[in-house]
C-alpha cells in the first residue's frame, strides 16, 4: 500500500487542504502550466495534463483558473514563470523511502528547503538513483468496499479493462493499473456505476515498510513539512500504516 495514497485519502477525508487552500491551489495551477507547456493543451492528447486537470478538479480548482494556466503554458498568455521538474530522494525515519517531486525557478533554493525539512524530521537525503528505483509510475484508483457490489464482480471489472491489480485497503479497494490503461479502468468502473473515492497517476513503490507507533508518527509529520513547501508538487513514500493511527495523527 502506497504511503503517499493512504495519507492523501485521509486527508482528502477529514479536508486537512481547506486552510491552506491557496496554496494547494498555486500548486496545482503550476503543474497544469508545465503539464501543458511540455506535452500541449489538449488534455486528449496529453495525459500528464488530464491527470493533473483531474486532480486540480478533486480540490475545487475554479476552471477559470485551469484554463488560464494551459493558456500560459501553451503561450497564448505571457507572463508565465519557466518551471523545471527536479525530484529529490531520500530515507525517512523507519528506513521508509522518499520520492519528491518538484517544479520549480530555483534549484538550489528547492534543494536545500527539500534537504533541511529531511534532516529536520529525522531522516537522511539521499543522492540521486538512491530510492527512485523502488517506486513505478502507476494509475491509482481507491473505492469505497461499502460501495462495491462484489469481490469477484469488482476483479472481472478491473481485469477486463486492462487493470493489473486489486488489494485490500482496509475500509476500500486499491486498484493499480499501468499509466496507458489507467483511464479505461476509471471509466469501466464509472459506467458500472462503482464510486471513486479517487483517482490519480501517481507513483506505487514496489515493497511497503510497516510503521507504528513513534516512528509511524515521526515518518507522517515528516512527509507533511515536505508537502508545506510551496514548490513541492508530491511526495511519495514506501510506508504502510494503519489508517486508525493516520487518522487519529492527521
Amino acid at each position: 500500500m502506497s504511503g503517499h495514497s493512504k495519507w492523501a485519502t485521509i486527508k482528502r477525508r477529514k479536508a486537512a487542504v481547506d486552510a491552506k487552500r491557496s496554496n494547494v491551489f498555486a500548486k496545482l495551477t503550476r503543474a497544469i502550466e508545465t503539464a501543458a507547456r511540455e506535452g500541449g493543451g489538449d488534455p486528449a492528447s496529453n495525459m500528464t495534463l488530464a491527470s493533473t486537470i483531474e486532480k486540480a478538479k478533486q480540490f475545487s480548482v475554479p476552471n477559470d483558473n485551469i484554463d488560464r494556466a494551459i493558456r500560459r503554458g501553451t503561450g497564448e498568455d505571457s507572463g508565465g514563470t519557466r518551471y523545471v521538474e527536479v525530484t529529490y530522494e531520500g530515507y525517512a525515519p523507519g528506513g521508509v523511502a522518499l520520492l519528491v517531486e518538484t517544479l520549480t525557478d530555483n534549484r538550489n533554493r528547492t534543494g536545500q528547503d527539500v534537504r533541511y525539512a529531511i534532516s529536520r524530521g529525522g531522516g537522511n537525503p539521499g543522492e540521486p538513483g538512491a530510492t527512485a528505483w523502488m517506486f513505478s509510475r502507476k494509475g491509482l484508483v481507491e473505492v469505497e468496499k461499502a460501495s462495491v457490489p462484489g469481490e469477484d464482480e469488482l476483479v472481472e471489472i478491473v481485469l477486463e479493462a486492462g487493470g493489473e491489480d486489486l488489494r485490500d485497503s482496509e475500509s476500500t479497494w486499491e486498484i493499480t493499473t499501468s499509466a496507458a490503461s489507467y483511464r479505461a479502468v476509471r471509466g469501466a468502473l464509472e459506467q458500472a456505476g462503482i464510486p471513486i473515492a479517487s483517482a490519480e497517476i501517481t507513483m506505487v513503490p514496489q515493497t511497503v515498510v510497516h510503521l507504528d507507533g513513534a516512528a509511524a508518527r515521526q515518518c507522517l509529520a515528516l512527509v507533511g513539512s515536505l508537502e508545506e513547501l510551496d514548490d513541492v508538487q508530491a511526495v511519495y513514500a514506501n510506508f504502510d500504516i494503519s489508517e486508525e493511527l493516520m487518522a487519529e495523527v492527521g
